[in-house]
């Protein structure tokens, strides 16, 4: 099953849990997985039901630009991080 790393700021919220091991075949549903583990994550990483603004995720070391859609195997890592602006 996929590996979600939890991000610093959402480690509280975790009780303390760097990483997980979540089911789902999409990051969504990884998500969805994390959040029955620890209800609340959730709204948090997916306000509305799209990724919060300032947050890129990764899967298997690269950034995605389908996000929640991106697909995971259960050998994937998935990761939170802050989007790198730049020009």
């Amino acid at each position: 099953m996929p590996r979600l790393f939890i991000p610093p700021l959402l480690k509280p919220y975790c009780k303390g849990a760097a990483e997980v091991v979540v089911e789902g075949t999409t990051v969504r549903e990884a998500v969805e997985s994390l959040d029955e583990l620890y209800p609340g994550v959730k709204e948090r990483l997916c306000p509305e039901g799209t990724l919060r603004a300032g947050l890129a995720v990764t899967v298997d070391q690269n950034v995605t630009p389908r996000g929640l859609s991106q697909k995971v195997t259960p050998e994937s890592e998935i990761h939170f991080l802050p989007a790198i602006g730049g020009g």
